[in-house]
């Protein structure tokens, strides 16, 4: 368990596959770099947004492990990506790699759409931060 609180908010559409608010417990934070699909070697692995959520997903739980933090820390999750369209069109594929990194633990997220990342094959690219509880 985290020790976050989840916030519901009245009058709001009910949130689906991320919260509206969360109050992060008194603790240590993590700011996590932008997390692309890219692979060992540096370069971006997959075609797909599907296949680059993976990799990039998988990047975010290997960058909280080395600081010591697991997905249940995260309390906000901004998702760039330069093709909204085919991620909104992929979201039944998504869903099952969501809860593969993240389990069903929901922060507060943000999509972005973006014109271009660093990386001219990157399609998406998750800033995260997480709170370890004290």
């Amino acid at each position: 368990m985290s020790g976050h609180e989840i916030v519901t908010a009245p009058g709001l559409a009910e949130p689906v596959g991320f919260a509206h608010a969360v109050v992060a417990a008194p603790g240590r934070t993590i700011h996590l770099g932008g997390q692309t699909a890219q692979g060992r070697d540096g370069t971006i692995v997959g075609e797909t947004i599907v296949e680059q959520f993976d990799v990039a997903a998988g990047n975010v739980v290997a960058a909280l492990a080395a600081a010591g933090a697991t997905p249940d820390h995260l309390v906000s999750l901004i998702i760039y990506t330069t093709a909204v369209g085919e991620y909104r069109r992929s979201l039944r594929e998504l869903g099952p790699l969501w809860r593969k990194h993240f389990g069903r633990h929901y922060p507060a997220v943000a999509l972005l759409g973006v014109a271009e990342l660093f990386d001219e094959a990157a399609k998406i690219e998750l800033l995260g931060t997480a709170v370890i509880p004290a």
